[in-house]
Formats: C-alpha cells, structure tokens, sequence
C-alpha cells in the first residue's frame, strides 16, 4: 500500500489523481491532501478519503478547514502556509508526492519532495521552467524518482528504451537512436480565429479548450500556445536535450500526445483520449501498468489525423518560450513570472488577449540576461520580473 500526498488536490489534476486512486483502493492510500484556498473542495475531499493531514497555503483558510474537520469529526491534522506544504511534500510516511501545485507556488514544496528523495509525479511544469538544471541536479544528489504527468512529456517518457527511461535526465539523445522529440499540442480554441479579432477575445472563449477539460490558467496558456512553450522548455531539462532537438506540431485531434523520431526514420507515438487519468495512472505504478478509468480508443471511429507547423503570428508566445529556452534560466524564470502575471490581470479583465504576448516580451528582454542558478537569484528574478509586469499592465 502506497501511501500518497497530492499537492494542489482539489484542482484538475489531483481530482483526476483522486479518480484513478478510487480505482485502485488496494494499492494506495492518501497521505495528505493540500490546496490554496479551495476550503470547500478540499472539506470534501478529506470526507470522502479521510487523509491523516491537510494542508491550505492561506492560514485563515486553514483555520476554517480545521473548524469544519472536527465539526465532522474527522482527526486530520491541518497545516497552513509554504512551511506546511513542503513539510508534508517531505514526510516521512510519504512513498509518492504528485506536485500539482499550479505556477510558481509548486516550487518549494516540490523541490521539498526532492530532496527529501521521493517517487515525484510532476504536473508542476513551472518548476523546471523555473529552476531546471538546480531541479534536475537535485534530483540525481537525493536520489528521487522523478516521472512526467503533463501528457505530452508522459508520451514521450513512454517512448523512450527502457535503459534511456531509467536516466532520462542523464542520457544522451543520439546515444539511443534519438533525433528528434516531437512535442504536440492542439492548437487551442483559436487555431482558425482571423488574428485581427484577437484584441476581442474574452476570457471565457479563452478557457473554453476544445479537448481538455482544465484550469482556467492553463486553458489561457493554451489558448496563446504558451503551455507548449513551457511544455517546451520542461522537456529541455527531463530529457537532457537542446532546444534544437525539440520540434512542436500542432495536432488538433489531441490524440497522439506526442512522438519520439528515431535517427533510422521510425517515430514511435504515444495514443490515447484526452484524458489526464492515463498518464496518472501510468506513473502512479511505473515500472508496472495499471487500469484507470479511461474508455480505450477506439480505432473505427476516430477522426483522420492532421497535423501542422504553428504559425508565430497567431502563437507569439510560443516562440517566446523557445527563445527563452535558448537564453538560460534567468530568461525562462522571468518569462513565466511575467506571463503569470499578464494571465491573470486578462482573466480579471484588465487586459486584452492580444496583449498578453506583449508584457511577456518586454519582460523577456529586460531579464533575459540575468544570472539565476541558486534558488535565492531565481526567487529575486521571479519577483523583479513580477513587478516589471505589474507596472507594465497598469499602463495598458
């Protein structure tokens, strides 16, 4: 029996990670729940699977959820802020931690469950884009096992000989065959829209995915390609590659969830619905398969396949994030601060779509340079970049 801490369990991803525990109630067993300020969604999930903790990153939520537990009945202990998060991310009892802490706030407590030398299931992209080579050699000194549940990077993981599987972070490409990685991505809900029309888009056709059922953060990403350009810059680091042996196909149907071309011409594709519950489900017990409640496809009634190059004018984002990738750490650490911030503010109606992409760039090129390898000069980028996006905003 594996025991289980979800961090960021009332979003997509730990509901998901929830639906495929359900399944399997002989096999795992939840440790420890934690979200931000979701006290509702969180008393019902400690309800329902009655974790020995919980954890809020907002203290006066915490006080309410522990009101509400003992009002129930329930003997979970409540744990509040950043120190409660990584505490439980490193406990003791801990065998698997799946960080699915949304943005920036997931570095600390997943970078706790490193070190602390766990089975680490990241769905936390931003913690690589944020602090890669720091992560990945923090990984190799502790020991953990680190594992990709974003479904392109799972896709690929899975296409990977097993010997390059077992040292993805520390291998090399051509040694194994490898030419390229083929990272794919739907396009979003505004493939076909005319550009012209983009400075009127709101944010609820931005967040409404055609394929994927998500957050409302990560559905914007989306919409701009921007989720693929960190998508991008987090296979960089799993996989110890360059950006020139990533390449992004836009491949509207979201079925192949990405592709590994070998250097004697196969690509070997990873197929599957559009559904996070497999990649879950498939690092949940890596090395050994177990099922999750995903339907299986079925071949007779899909769709043809397309695929197609995207365009960097719909997709400015995009090539936004590959550039940073090329820059070094300090670029990709500001390009993700600032586009969090631009997000944000066009999800709280203070910003065009259209100028999303513009507050990204212009943080882009004023921290490009910076030097970001210790944690405490990728927290200060973080935050300097943070601030150049505020003000930017506030000028719009």
């Amino acid at each position: 029996m594996k025991q289980l801490v979800i961090l960021g369990a009332t979003g997509s991803i730990g509901c998901s990670t929830l639906s495929v525990v359900a399944a399997h109630p002989d096999k795992f067993q939840v440790l420890a729940l934690t979200a931000a300020t979701a006290v509702d969604k969180l008393f019902e999930q400690c309800l329902a699977v009655k974790p020995r903790f919980a954890a809020m990153q907002d203290d006066q939520a915490a006080a309410e959820l522990k009101f509400r537990l003992q009002q129930a009945g329930l003997t979970t202990e409540v744990l509040s802020g950043t120190a409660g998060l990584t505490a439980l991310a490193a406990h003791p009892d801990a065998d698997i931690v799946m960080a699915a802490i949304v943005g920036a706030a997931g570095l600390l407590p997943t970078l706790a469950a490193v070190e602390a030398g766990k089975k680490v299931l990241l769905a936390n992209k931003e913690a690589l884009v944020m602090s890669g080579g720091l992560f990945m050699a923090k990984v190799a000194q502790h020991g953990a096992t680190l594992l990709p549940i974003d479904s392109e990077h799972n896709a690929i993981f899975q296409c990977l000989p097993p010997a390059l599987q077992q040292a993805a972070s520390q291998g090399q490409l051509a040694e194994h065959g490898i030419s390229r990685l083929l990272l794919t991505g739907s396009g979003g809900p505004f493939l076909t829209r005319p550009l012209d029309s983009f400075a009127a888009i709101t944010p609820a056709e931005a967040v409404a995915h055609p394929n994927w059922s998500m957050g409302q953060k990560i559905s914007v990403d989306s919409a701009t390609m921007m989720n693929k350009g960190l998508e991008f810059i987090e296979a960089r680091w799993l996989f110890n590659c360059a950006p020139q042996d990533i390449q992004v196909v836009i491949h509207p149907q979201s079925i192949i969830h990405s592709m590994v071309q070998y250097s004697d011409g196969s690509v070997l594709a990873q197929l599957g619905q559009p559904d996070m519950r497999t990649p879950i489900a498939h690092a949940l017990a890596y090395p050994q398969r177990i099922s999750s409640p995903v339907p299986a496809l079925d071949f007779s009634k899909l769709a043809a396949f397309t695929f197609t190059e995207p365009e960097p004018a719909r997709y400015p984002n995009l090539y936004l994030a590959i550039d940073a990738c090329a820059a070094g750490q300090g670029a990709t650490t500001a390009l993700n601060a600032a586009n969090e911030e631009a997000v944000a503010a066009f999800l709280q109606g203070q910003l065009a779509f259209n100028r999303i992409s513009e507050v990204n760039q212009r943080c882009l090129t004023e921290f490009a340079h910076y030097d970001a390898q210790c944690l405490d000069a990728i927290l200060e980028v973080d935050q300097q970049s943070r601030a150049f996006a505020r003000a930017l905003i506030g000028k719009f």
